[in-house]
């Protein structure tokens, strides 16, 4: 079972490469952050925008261009649908925002007819955290893209977050939907989705996992918490996913980590499209947009 970023880099040298392609890929952190990762052996990379400032970047980095494939395009919004058009076409395996807004990149990813989303599919915001105070990986949604999900998009979100931990190596995964409280509090909704949706793991509706809730945080992530509550769970103190009930709370616990905590290694992607999609801040740090191209070969097809 995989239980750390540096797992995941080892686990990807030792496969085929996945090929990369990142939209408007012409800042610092993104071609950085792309030559580590080609560097390391985990993937192919092309850059898609304008060669002239991809080139400054890799001369003031000390970068080798030569490692990267370049498609030259001056404009952002064709650059990002040309990066679309290539993983359509067949030759990229992973798309990857590069300066581009998170709006711009969206739109190019949902454009009805040169976009990356399947019939019917619903797009989810997957983040993974490795916290040193917890015993294993935590992967969480959604962070990002749906604000508000009723039970069928929480129902979305959980497979996805089931179907990473699998690629994982974690067999039968364990999933809190979390609330305020671990009470069944029939006028909180996010306490009712979460009691249907644990009915729903256990009846096989969502597969491949052991589901309960609601949980409260404390008791999804300590089970000292949740010996003291007398709370009986086979998810408490032990989870390895964790669904919120909106997209406040997820962003304020992802970002908790990031700005609180010492240690922490993060990656996020979205997924629900034909292929991984990196989703990171502008502002993020080159670690975790390495982190999230390593977390996108994964779980790529």
């Amino acid at each position: 079972m995989i239980t750390t970023f540096e797992q995941i880099f080892e686990e990807l040298r030792s496969k085929s490469k996945k090929r990369l392609v990142a939209a408007w890929g012409v800042d610092d952190h993104t071609i950085t952050a792309a030559s580590k990762a080609v560097e390391l052996g985990l993937v192919e990379a092309t850059l898609v925008g304008d060669e002239d400032m991809i080139t400054k970047v890799c001369e003031a980095e000390k970068i080798n261009k030569s490692i990267f494939k370049i498609v030259d395009n001056k404009d952002e919004l064709s650059a990002i649908a040309q990066a679309i058009d290539l993983i359509n076409a067949g030759v990229g395996d992973i798309l990857m925002k590069g300066l581009c807004s998170t709006d711009k990149y969206m739109r190019g990813i949902l454009n009805k007819e040169r976009g990356l989303l399947p019939p019917k599919a619903v797009l989810s915001h997957v983040s993974v955290l490795q916290n040193p105070n917890y015993h294993k990986l935590i992967i969480l949604g959604d962070m990002a893209v749906i604000p508000a999900p009723d039970l069928k998009q929480k129902e979305a979100i959980a497979k996805y977050l089931i179907s990473t931990a699998k690629a994982f190596g974690i067999t039968t995964p364990k999933v809190a939907f979390v609330a305020a409280t671990e009470q069944m509090l029939a006028g909180m909704q996010a306490c009712v989705d979460a009691a249907l949706l644990a009915k729903m793991c256990d009846r096989g509706q969502i597969k491949g996992c052991i589901g309960d809730g609601p949980l409260a945080l404390d008791v999804a992530l300590n089970k000292e918490a949740a010996e003291i509550k007398k709370l009986t769970s086979p998810v408490a103190g032990d989870a390895d996913c964790l669904v919120f009930p909106n997209i406040e709370s997820a962003n304020v616990f992802y970002k908790s980590n990031s700005q609180l905590m010492t240690g922490v290694l993060q990656a996020a992607i979205v997924a629900g499209a034909k292929v991984p999609c990196v989703l990171s801040s502008r502002a993020d740090s080159i670690q975790t947009k390495l982190n999230s191209i390593a977390l996108a070969a994964l779980t790529a097809k």
